[in-house]
């Protein structure tokens, strides 16, 4: 498996902190931060219209 680069966690408050993080062979991640072992992968372009979501404060809620 690939390294995963994760980008800078974004929090919506103290408590809702993701981040999300790609690898060399084009695959998304997103975490809670802290917990980047546990993630949900699947191609960027699936995940990034939930990462626009989430950081536009419309999914907050899913954290």
């Amino acid at each position: 498996m690939s390294d995963i680069s994760w980008e800078a966690p974004f929090c919506q408050d103290a408590s809702n902190c993701f981040r999300h993080g790609t690898d060399t062979e084009g695959n998304g991640y997103i975490a809670v931060n802290g917990q980047e072992d546990r993630y949900l992968t699947d191609p960027l372009e699936a995940l990034r219209p939930l990462i626009i979501d989430i950081k536009a404060g419309k999914a907050d809620h899913l954290l």
